[in-house]
């Protein structure tokens, strides 16, 4: 396939430390915008503006790739607070999310507790949603138990599960709470995930409705339209209402479904990611999905 080719290509050039600190100088590029919100604040804040104009929220990806000191981990944590309080004062139909390991969790799952409290403090003040992003199996369980641990304090925290992932229906059934089920990015030993893609699908739609039907909110973040189709005839036919989910799809993917799924009724919210660590995330997401260096060219002849 494509991407064991390409993949590795885009995950040297997403750490290539060189690229980065020029990527952060220069700022974002003509493809980058098709992807990303901004580097800053108040570029980010345009993308949302422009996204509610025709009906779609927004969730704000705080990105934090380096973190090296618990300084790190605060920094990140204060620009997700500036970007709750610009969405506050703005009026804008946004969220925000973020990674744990942003805000400290490899230094100290302590750190990023305190950094979280933080964010969530303020956000829960504007009556804010914010997510916990999923990341490698290694440091899942770490993750839901620091989640486990806000949500006692907390209930405007949600969280994201993959699955591509065997522990994933436990951790379900586990949380039940406001879930983000993606269909996951990571991928490691064979007894830990699922490698074939008709069996992460036939998982991914086994999760959304069980959390559904458990009254849960569940956001549906795919861009498959068999999934799509799939979800909206399973809430149609269990009578679910359209204020028990979202659908969620990455800035740059798909646009013009999204605006469909708006016009027919449904709520559907758009992953904005934001920060000077746009590159890497940016490098990650080609070397992910090789489609999306087609997305990259034509945005910037568009331009």
């Amino acid at each position: 396939m494509i991407e064991k080719i390409t993949g590795p290509v885009f995950e040297y050039l997403a750490e290539d430390e060189r690229l980065i600190q020029v990527a952060r100088k220069v700022g974002l590029p003509l493809g980058g915008t098709f992807f990303v919100g901004g580097q800053r604040t108040e570029e980010t804040i345009d993308t949302v503006r422009t996204f509610n104009e025709d009906g779609r929220a927004v969730t704000v990806d705080c990105l934090g790739e380096f973190i090296e000191s618990e300084r790190d981990a605060a920094a990140i944590a204060d620009e997700c607070i500036k970007v709750i309080h610009r969405i506050s004062e703005e009026g804008l139909n946004a969220q925000v999310s973020l990674k744990l390991t942003s805000v400290g969790l490899r230094l100290d799952p302590r750190i990023a507790v305190t950094q979280m409290t933080r964010i969530l403090e303020t956000a829960e003040q504007f009556g804010m949603r914010v997510t916990v992003n999923m990341e490698e199996e290694a440091v899942c369980e770490t993750i839901i138990q620091v989640f486990e641990q806000l949500r006692q304090r907390f209930a405007n925290v949600g969280i994201a599960l993959q699955a591509n992932l065997y522990r994933t229906r436990f951790d379900l059934e586990r949380l039940q709470s406001t879930v983000r089920v993606v269909k996951g990015a990571y991928t490691g030993p064979e007894d830990i995930y699922i490698e074939r893609k008709e069996t992460v699908d036939a998982t991914y739609l086994q999760l959304v409705k069980h959390n559904l039907l458990q009254g849960c909110y569940t956001q549906v973040a795919t861009h498959d339209e068999d999934m799509i189709q799939e979800i909206i005839r399973f809430v149609h036919q269990q009578g679910i209402g359209f204020d028990q989910f979202e659908f969620q799809m990455l800035q740059g993917m798909r646009p013009n479904r999204q605006k469909e799924l708006v016009d027919e009724g449904y709520r559907v919210v758009i992953y904005v990611p934001h920060g000077v660590d746009w590159y890497t995330y940016l490098m990650k997401r080609l070397a992910e999905r090789p489609a999306n260096i087609v997305f990259t060219a034509i945005s910037m002849l568009r331009l």
